[in-house]
Protein backbone atom coordinates (compact mmCIF):
# COMPACT_ATOMS: atom_id res chain seq x y z
CA UNK A 1 0.00 0.00 0.00
CA UNK A 2 1.43 3.36 -1.01
CA UNK A 3 1.29 6.16 1.53
CA UNK A 4 0.33 9.63 0.48
CA UNK A 5 2.98 12.29 0.73
CA UNK A 6 2.34 15.90 1.58
CA UNK A 7 4.09 18.25 -0.81
CA UNK A 8 4.60 21.75 0.53
CA UNK A 9 6.81 24.34 -1.10
CA UNK A 10 10.07 22.52 -1.89
CA UNK A 11 9.65 19.66 0.60
CA UNK A 12 7.78 16.38 0.78
CA UNK A 13 6.53 14.85 4.03
CA UNK A 14 5.67 11.19 4.60
CA UNK A 15 3.17 11.95 7.36
CA UNK A 16 1.02 14.82 8.53
CA UNK A 17 2.79 15.00 11.92
CA UNK A 18 6.11 15.67 10.21
CA UNK A 19 4.40 18.37 8.16
CA UNK A 20 2.79 19.99 11.23
CA UNK A 21 6.09 19.95 13.11
CA UNK A 22 7.77 21.59 10.13
CA UNK A 23 5.28 24.46 10.41
CA UNK A 24 5.40 25.03 14.17
CA UNK A 25 7.93 22.59 15.59
CA UNK A 26 10.79 24.85 16.45
CA UNK A 27 10.83 26.46 19.86
CA UNK A 28 10.39 30.05 18.77
CA UNK A 29 7.59 29.57 16.25
CA UNK A 30 5.40 27.91 18.87
CA UNK A 31 6.24 30.58 21.44
CA UNK A 32 5.43 33.39 19.00
CA UNK A 33 2.06 31.78 18.27
CA UNK A 34 1.43 31.37 22.02
CA UNK A 35 2.22 35.02 22.75
CA UNK A 36 -0.07 36.21 19.96
CA UNK A 37 -3.06 34.26 21.32
CA UNK A 38 -4.55 37.32 23.02
CA UNK A 39 -4.29 39.64 20.02
CA UNK A 40 -1.99 41.69 17.83
CA UNK A 41 1.37 42.85 19.15
CA UNK A 42 4.12 45.12 17.93
CA UNK A 43 7.34 43.35 17.05
CA UNK A 44 9.33 44.86 19.94
CA UNK A 45 6.88 43.81 22.63
CA UNK A 46 6.52 40.37 21.07
CA UNK A 47 10.30 39.86 21.06
CA UNK A 48 10.63 41.01 24.67
CA UNK A 49 7.93 38.59 25.82
CA UNK A 50 10.03 35.57 24.73
CA UNK A 51 13.13 34.71 26.76
CA UNK A 52 16.43 34.33 24.88
CA UNK A 53 14.98 35.26 21.49
CA UNK A 54 17.62 37.03 19.41
CA UNK A 55 16.63 39.54 16.76
CA UNK A 56 17.96 37.17 14.08
CA UNK A 57 15.87 34.21 15.31
CA UNK A 58 12.80 36.41 15.71
CA UNK A 59 13.13 37.60 12.11
CA UNK A 60 13.65 34.05 10.81
CA UNK A 61 10.73 32.60 12.81
CA UNK A 62 8.22 35.39 12.17
CA UNK A 63 8.96 35.38 8.44
CA UNK A 64 8.48 31.61 8.30
CA UNK A 65 5.15 31.94 10.14
CA UNK A 66 4.08 34.67 7.71
CA UNK A 67 5.13 32.60 4.71
CA UNK A 68 3.10 29.66 6.04
CA UNK A 69 0.12 31.99 6.57
CA UNK A 70 -0.08 31.41 10.33
CA UNK A 71 0.76 35.03 11.20
CA UNK A 72 -0.24 38.25 9.46
CA UNK A 73 2.03 41.30 9.42
CA UNK A 74 0.48 44.77 9.25
CA UNK A 75 2.59 47.83 8.52
CA UNK A 76 1.05 51.18 9.43
CA UNK A 77 2.08 54.24 7.36
CA UNK A 78 3.20 56.38 10.30
CA UNK A 79 6.46 57.86 11.48
CA UNK A 80 8.16 56.12 13.17
CA UNK A 81 7.08 52.94 11.37
CA UNK A 82 4.64 50.72 13.26
CA UNK A 83 4.47 46.99 12.55
CA UNK A 84 2.04 44.60 14.23
CA UNK A 85 1.69 40.85 14.06
CA UNK A 86 -1.46 38.84 14.63
CA UNK A 87 -2.64 35.30 14.15
CA UNK A 88 -4.49 34.32 11.00
CA UNK A 89 -7.47 31.97 11.28
CA UNK A 90 -5.09 29.05 10.63
CA UNK A 91 -2.79 30.35 13.37
CA UNK A 92 -5.73 30.68 15.77
CA UNK A 93 -6.70 27.08 15.09
CA UNK A 94 -3.36 25.98 16.62
CA UNK A 95 -3.91 27.76 19.94
CA UNK A 96 -5.93 24.96 21.63
CA UNK A 97 -3.12 22.51 20.77
CA UNK A 98 -0.42 24.87 22.06
CA UNK A 99 -2.42 25.48 25.26
CA UNK A 100 -2.67 21.71 25.79
CA UNK A 101 1.10 21.38 25.38
CA UNK A 102 1.54 24.19 27.91
CA UNK A 103 -0.80 22.40 30.33
CA UNK A 104 1.09 19.14 29.84
CA UNK A 105 4.41 20.92 30.52
CA UNK A 106 3.06 22.40 33.75
CA UNK A 107 1.74 19.01 34.87
CA UNK A 108 4.99 17.21 34.02
CA UNK A 109 7.11 19.85 35.79
CA UNK A 110 4.89 19.70 38.87
CA UNK A 111 4.88 15.90 38.98
CA UNK A 112 8.68 15.76 38.72
CA UNK A 113 9.29 18.68 41.11
CA UNK A 114 11.04 20.76 38.46
CA UNK A 115 9.78 24.20 39.50
CA UNK A 116 12.24 26.41 41.33
CA UNK A 117 11.62 29.69 43.16
CA UNK A 118 11.87 32.78 40.97
CA UNK A 119 14.72 35.12 41.70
Amino acid sequence: METERIKYQDKAFNCSLAFALHLIGDKYKSLILYHLKDGAQRSGELQKSITDLSNRMFTYSIRALEKDKLVKRTVYPVTPPKVEYQLTDDGKSLIPIILELNKWGQSFATEHHLFSPTE
